[in-house]
């Protein structure tokens, strides 16, 4: 885990290294000042003139400053290395979720991605800040404070020694007493933005049913739960407080009893009072120094969970990788479907498709329909291998898709969804991500043959008009046709529309249709629900339970499919419902 965290580090190295070494010159200087004021004391007590004291208060101003001037360095140092650390976490995490696959991404929800990215990314950034400072730091103060006590004052500095058993036993029991809480709280913080999220998603539907007190109490519950575990987890901590106190205390009633009694009955031969004054010093910087290891202690326990679970986002390995040779070029938009099982997970029971055996020449308009859940889409996902086949294999331009090049094969393959995204940008931006070199001519074209243009032209800015994030400010019609026309700039060899055009007037739909007719270079899937989308095709195949019931024209299914006659009676019998209702 350590390993795979230390690899975000990268450009940070250099602040990570000099941030210790800066501040082993801090604690130095810092056990060296007490000795020298014992020093100063003693010769004040001696009777020295003010000429030893001016000198001995140069040292000290001295001395004072360049510990201020390393403490500072250290902090900005510090301050770099963690921040920077956090930052490339949450890039190689960015990264790394660009290369999952569907199967990848399925195991993890999005709001766990989310927290993971921030939470635990903020937890591990301060947990690496106390390693690299106050965890270097306090050991080395110990170590300096010790060695100075025990040369002030000999055999009683080994009292701090009593204290380090009692402190970590009880370090050890807090932690394991917590630990267990952090690691469901998290899990907590993942439930939580989930809420958050589907609230925000689903706004207009919670207000549009009067929701809004539901919604509420169940977010309310959510922050309870997570507050109830922090509350617990953190009460367990804050035993770590008196514990440090009952120490610090104990130390320094025994240093100030013990040593005015072996002042006072030596007559300051063994004892005097500089070397007093500087115990008293060491005992609460090195009681200080135990505080800050019992702090990073919490702190690494706390981050520990979050590491976890940032390291098993970065190991995540995607279940679809390049072979070691690839195809670079695909010759056509003809797909064979050959003798193809397929299962979400290799724990399911039951295949979502069963012995599919299609075989589509390039350039066809091939209709899929078929009720819900009879993995329509499930089956042009194989196509640009979104998910790979269980059993049997997809051939796009005769070649199996798992021998080509991921990025070369989805260049050619493109699919416009029923509930595709639109980004936060101008309308040309979002039309460029099918090219992002497209003219403008060649985007006025992709929307002309969408639909598109019509609308947009409207707009004050035209094609620089803005797109809110979701395009949140278009109609769910408008964002349909844009996305059509964004699958266009492609230029792709296969043309997939998964029940696209379902928000868009049976009219517009019609141009939409003549449009992609004339496009004979490339192959088009189109999955709908509406039968007048797929009448024309040159195959309809008619998908049931994830097994491929009939394939034929239009006439052909007609004639001799009872699920096809019942499909379009239905409909058509509606249709002239609807046209005399009007």
């Amino acid at each position: 885990m350590i390993r795979e965290l230390a690899k975000s580090i990268r450009e940070y190295k250099k602040a990570s290294i000099m941030t210790p070494i800066w501040v082993a010159l801090e604690v130095v200087l810092e056990c060296i000042i007490p000795f020298i004021m014992a020093m100063l004391v003693n010769q004040i007590k001696a009777g020295c003139g003010m000429n030893v004291i001016f000198q001995y208060g140069a040292i000290l101003v001295v001395m004072a400053l360049l510990s201020l001037f390393l403490g500072t360095m250290s902090g900005f140092s510090c301050a770099e290395a963690s921040c920077g650390l956090a930052k490339n976490l949450r890039k190689d995490m960015f990264y790394s979720i660009q290369k999952y696959s569907f199967e990848n991404i399925d195991k993890f929800l999005v709001s766990s991605l989310v927290t993971r990215m921030t939470t635990d990314v903020m937890n591990v950034q301060l947990a690496y800040m106390m390693i690299i400072r106050v965890a270097v730091r306090a050991p080395l103060m110990l170590i300096f404070a010790f060695t100075m006590a025990f040369i002030m004052g000999g055999k009683m500095a080994w009292i701090f020694f009593l204290t380090i058993p009692f402190l970590g036993t009880g370090l050890v029991l807090v932690i394991r007493s917590a630990m267990p809480l952090f690691k469901k709280v998290f899990k907590k913080y993942d439930n939580l933005n989930s809420s958050i999220q589907e609230n925000i998603k689903a706004m207009r539907v919670v207000k549009s049913f009067v929701r809004e007190d539901y919604e509420e109490k169940k977010f309310g519950a959510a922050a309870e739960d997570v507050c109830a575990d922090f509350t617990r987890a953190e009460r367990i901590l804050a035993f770590n407080g008196p514990m440090m106190q009952f120490c610090i205390y104990g130390v320094m009633v025994f240093v100030l009893s013990f040593g005015s009694y072996t002042i006072i009955t030596t007559r300051g031969l063994a004892l005097d009072v500089g070397q007093l004054s500087s115990l008293l010093t060491y005992n609460f910087m090195m009681l200080n120094s135990l505080m800050m290891l019992s702090m990073v202690f919490v702190m690494i326990t706390m981050a520990d969970e979050s590491a976890k679970r940032i390291v098993e986002v970065l190991t995540e390995k995607s279940t679809l990788e390049n072979p070691e040779n690839p195809v670079y070029e695909v010759a056509d938009g003809s797909i064979v479907f050959d003798h193809v099982n397929f299962k979400y997970s290799k724990k399911a029971e039951r295949m979502a498709l069963s012995n599919i055996n299609l075989e589509i020449k390039s350039g066809e308009t091939i209709g899929i329909i078929g009720g819900t859940g009879s993995s329509k889409s499930s089956l042009i996902q194989l196509i640009s291998r979104l998910y790979d086949v269980t059993e049997g294999s997809v051939k796009v331009g005769g070649v199996d898709v798992r021998q080509y090049d991921l990025d070369s094969l989805r260049n050619q393959v493109a699919v416009v969804l029923q509930k595709n995204i639109l980004f936060s940008g101008t309308i040309k931006d979002n039309l460029r991500w099918g090219d992002k070199n497209a003219t403008d001519e060649e985007m006025v074209e992709a929307c002309k043959m969408a639909c598109a243009d019509e609308f947009v032209s409207q707009f004050p800015q035209g094609y620089d008009t803005w797109i809110e994030q979701g395009g949140a400010n278009v109609s769910g019609g408008q964002k349909q046709r844009l996305c059509i026309a964004r699958a266009l700039l492609k230029k792709p060899k296969i043309l997939i529309l998964d029940d696209s055009t379902s928000a868009v007037d049976t009219a517009t739909e019609g141009k939409i249709r003549r449009a992609l007719a004339q496009r004979t270079d490339v192959t088009k899937l189109i999955i709908a629900q509406r039968l007048t989308s797929v009448m024309d095709a040159d195959q309809i195949v008619i998908l049931e339970d994830g097994r491929v019931h009939a394939v034929g024209t239009h006439a052909q299914l007609l004639a001799n499919d009872p699920i096809y006659q019942e499909i379009y009676h239905s409909q058509m019998r509606g249709g002239d419902q609807d046209g005399q209702s009007l």
